[in-house]
């Protein structure tokens, strides 16, 4: 079953993105590089609640 995640810039903590996981395959927190409209630059995003 895939869960609903929301990303957050770890920079300006501006929640941006809206995805979705697998808990049983990635059950730690996922973290990628994504453009954050606010910095208006890449930057690292994390899983928040």
């Amino acid at each position: 079953m895939r869960t609903r995640i929301t990303l957050a810039c770890t920079e300006c903590k501006q929640r941006n993105y809206n995805t979705t996981k697998d808990k049983k395959t990635h059950p730690d927190r996922m973290e990628t590089s994504k453009y954050c409209r606010f910095c208006k630059k890449h930057t690292t995003h994390k899983e928040t609640k």
